[in-house]
């Protein structure tokens, strides 16, 4: 029984880091096509790209986002019961949910895209984007059950490698149909007198990848369903449970299971389309054209490119409460630090044909908020996973108002136009960990230790900003360009893990539970970075 127990576990451990390394990997694919992309449909064209997503994200959260969870929580259940034919009925009763929500939002979006891209987000151009985005909430709901139900079943392979050949053709067809749109839509503009077509179909050609990867994602979860279909029957027959579960109460668990993520997480991701839409019927009323807000949009864009690339990374690292935070922090806190010293140089190591001077002030204002945002969007998890799944919901509501009241302050009384955008984030980031944490300590008394998840990291990464800053400088100086950035980054990365180790901010045991623990042990014990053992 225990050599039974220690190979579940093992397995158990195995399928996660197999799911975990395939987010890592879609999220690096991801970071890394759009720098192309974007540089293809100039700013103009990455505000209606961005514009439309963040439309379609809120879309998406409604119609699939806690489907995988709920899917997988009920038919591992089931499978853990001995419940096969059971197991089978929530895939079933998931299919049907999925279908008719997918269905009904994407013909909402799709015929709704001109009202909602004119009247609701106050820039009408990035109604093709919408239109070509409309389809993927259908597949992706859809995708989302199977991704459940191969999960609930025990593994993730599947699920992973769906994610990866999904985001690969993303990539691919992002690229080429924003290239090759930009100049459809150039000849149209030539044709109706209207210069914001290219960058509009621009924008539609970036988001055909998005729907043609998610569908390969489907089509290969398809053929791996249809693959072990015949083994899942016979086992099916061999399910000698006497009752069947009735399909009105699974459709029942599962809405209940779903219904409070989707309230959370919706009302926690709308402040990006709630901020475009203010900020273009605002700055549209005090004289700004759709042009320039689309513009002004794309910078943002770009801010947030790399923005949420610490942030993807960190919520993907480990599952208990004080080590997730901990390390969320280790990589949270540094890259807030590096993107106030070096934010324009970052910006224009990128993309170097762009005026990236607002784009540098964006980062330096808006570092902070990536150590607020990793934190609550961690607390969020955790307080779900306390059963605690209406306080993330209460919390979000709160911190939306007030972002909602600074936004409009911002923008009506202090006229901080695209920066106020940023301000209002880190007021609503703020927020969110303040009351997350107060809901942590109520829920089971837990409070995060302070030295070496804040204290130390801070300490560390302000070293490292300044003497990345130095080097920068001088190099800058004398040299120029991408050289300058690229060293100055290097340098960075090295002297954010000296300080750190030197000041006891890892241990040598949590240093054995990285990927290549031990030869990273052994290089710093030879340079004397480890001194003694410290095992909290």
């Amino acid at each position: 029984m225990g050599k039974r127990k220690k190979s579940k576990g093992g397995s158990f451990l195995m399928q996660g880091s197999i799911l975990a390394a395939a987010g890592i990997i879609t999220k690096i694919i991801g970071a890394v096509y759009r720098i192309p992309m974007l540089n293809i449909m100039g700013l103009k064209g990455q505000g209606y790209y961005d514009m439309a997503f963040q439309v379609y994200s809120i879309a998406l959260i409604i119609s699939s986002y806690s489907l995988p969870v709920a899917v997988s929580k009920l038919v591992s259940l089931k499978m853990a019961a001995g419940e096969r034919k059971n197991a089978f009925r929530v895939l079933r009763a998931s299919l049907i949910i999925a279908t008719l929500s997918g269905v009904t939002i994407m013909v909402i979006v799709f015929f709704g895209a001109e009202a909602i891209a004119e009247y609701l987000m106050g820039a009408k151009m990035s109604c093709y984007s919408l239109k070509v985005l409309a389809p993927g909430l259908l597949i992706c709901a859809i995708m989302a059950v199977f991704r459940g139900y191969f999960q609930g079943m025990g593994t993730m392979i599947p699920t992973a490698i769906s994610q990866i050949i999904e985001q690969l053709l993303n990539a691919i067809v992002s690229v080429v149909g924003a290239a090759v749109l930009l100049e459809n839509g150039k000849q149209m503009a030539k044709m109706q007198g209207n210069n914001l077509l290219g960058p509009a179909y621009s924008a539609a050609g970036g988001t055909l990848g998005t729907v043609a990867g998610a569908l390969l994602g489907l089509l290969f979860l398809l053929f791996c369903y249809v693959a072990f279909r015949k083994p899942m029957m016979r086992q099916m027959k061999r399910d000698t449970s006497k009752e069947l579960d009735d399909y009105r109460a699974i459709f029942k668990l599962l809405i209940l299971t779903i219904a409070p993520i989707i309230l959370s997480t919706t009302i926690y991701n709308s402040a990006n389309v709630i901020d475009s839409a203010m900020f273009n019927k605002i700055m549209g009323a005090q004289g700004t054209s759709e042009a320039v807000c689309a513009e002004l949009l794309g910078k943002l864009g770009q801010y947030y490119t790399l923005f949420n690339v610490p942030l993807a990374v960190a919520r993907l690292l480990h599952n208990r409460i004080y080590t997730v935070i901990r390390y969320t922090m280790l990589i949270a806190i540094p890259s807030a630090f590096g993107f106030f010293a070096l934010g324009q140089p970052i910006m224009d190591f990128l993309w170097p044909n762009v005026d990236n001077v607002t784009q540098g002030i964006m980062l330096k204002i808006g570092a902070i908020s990536l150590v607020f945002y990793s934190l609550s969007t961690v607390t969020n998890t955790v307080l779900q996973g306390l059963d605690r799944m209406m306080e993330p919901v209460k919390n979000a509501m709160v911190s939306l108002i007030l972002h909602i009241v600074s936004l409009f302050i911002m923008l009506v009384m202090f006229k901080w136009g695209i920066y106020a955008l940023i301000g209002s984030k880190i007021v609503f980031s703020l927020c969110m960990c303040i009351m997350n944490a107060h809901d942590i300590r109520e829920a089971c008394g837990y409070l995060q230790e302070s030295r070496k998840t804040f204290v130390i990291p801070s300490i560390a990464g302000a070293v490292m900003a300044i003497l990345a800053w130095a080097v920068h400088f001088v190099l800058d100086t004398f040299i120029g360009g991408r050289i300058a950035t690229l060293i100055a980054l290097i340098v960075a990365v090295a002297v954010y893990a000296v300080v750190l180790l030197k000041m006891g901010g890892m241990s040598e045991k949590e240093l054995l539970g990285l990927p290549k623990g031990h030869q990273i042990v052994i290089v710093c014990k030879k340079c004397h970075l480890l001194k003694e053992r410290r095992y909290y």
